[in-house]
């Protein structure tokens, strides 16, 4: 007997979380793109000391959970794996389409996209598949993803700033990969690019992120 793996279409509905109240008063909207292992509604903690009234953030929630430990309590989420990546990929797509259609109800305000560790890969893919043209990007402990290359960012604003951050200390990080990240980095974005490196590990640095952002 032969086995065969066969492809079927169907809707399928997911969550997101929103920090903040979309009104007259926001300056600024976000898509914050979180790790592995987390879940949306605790990665949106991370932006809590922004400015309230000015800033809107919307954290999509990457869709295959399972459980992080053998004791079946804390569930994380996952973007991507090696299997069937270009078609999860597009169901990704698909998702953030629909949420983007649904909160970009202010579309003359100014779009900063963040991709976290994992959430890089999205986010950057997100922005070159779909012509996204943020204000600010930021690429915060992770990698671009291999397959995108000057042309995908071709249509970025002048004016557009792209961050790069991460920690000295990444224990996920070596000098090699390092490297090789800085030097696609700034091949992709060029004068856009600023790197930012911080004393610590692989985490989040809400601190040095609200800095960036305010310059």
């Amino acid at each position: 007997m032969s086995s065969l793996e066969k492809e079927v279409s169907y809707q399928h509905t997911n969550t997101y979380s929103t920090l903040n109240l979309l009104g007259p008063q926001t300056e600024q909207l976000w898509y914050c793109f979180h790790g592995m292992g987390y879940l949306s509604k605790y990665f949106a903690r991370y932006f809590k000391s922004f400015d309230q009234q000015k800033n809107y953030f919307i954290v999509p929630q990457a869709p295959s959970k399972y459980y992080q430990k053998s004791d079946f309590k804390h569930v994380g989420a996952s973007w991507l794996t090696k299997e069937n990546t270009w078609l999860e990929l597009e169901n990704l797509f698909q998702y953030l389409d629909a949420v983007h259609r649904v909160e970009n109800k202010q579309s003359e305000l100014p779009l900063n996209i963040l991709g976290y560790s994992q959430g890089v890969s999205i986010a950057l893919r997100w922005i070159a598949k779909r012509k996204l043209n943020p204000k600010q990007i930021f690429i915060h402990s992770g990698s671009i993803p291999a397959e995108l290359d000057v042309k995908a960012f071709s249509h970025l604003s002048s004016e557009t700033k792209v961050f790069l951050i991460y920690g000295r200390q990444d224990q996920y990080l070596t000098k090699e990969k390092l490297n090789l990240q800085l030097q696609k980095a700034r091949a992709l974005f060029g004068k856009k690019l600023s790197i930012h490196a911080f004393d610590g590990k692989h985490v989040m640095n809400p601190e040095l992120l609200k800095e960036l952002h305010g310059k």
